[in-house]
């Protein structure tokens, strides 16, 4: 259900606005999005997992927050992130 180390350095080194970084709203959505993903495809056979769900409701919950903070600083990077994401808001 967690994504791999490997899927994780290819989001970070494609999202990140500069070398080493890890900690930018972009790289953190990009992480949860990928978790996201995939729970929601481990959910499509196991539906009666309710503490999973649980934990995805709390990672959809923490993206948004992200995705607020990040509208609110600069709406540009929002747009260009969620475009990129192919989320829908």
């Amino acid at each position: 259900m967690s994504i791999t180390a490997e899927d994780k350095e290819r989001l970070i080194k494609e999202y990140a606005r500069a070398e080493g970084d890890t900690g930018s709203p972009e790289v953190q959505v990009a992480v949860l999005t990928k978790r996201i993903s995939n729970l929601t495809e481990h959910f499509k056979t196991h539906k009666k997992d309710n503490h999973s769900r649980r934990g995805l409701l709390k990672l959809v919950a923490t993206r948004r927050k992200l995705l607020d903070y990040l509208r609110g600083k600069d709406e540009g990077r929002y747009r260009d992130l969620i475009g990129k994401l192919g989320i829908r808001r």
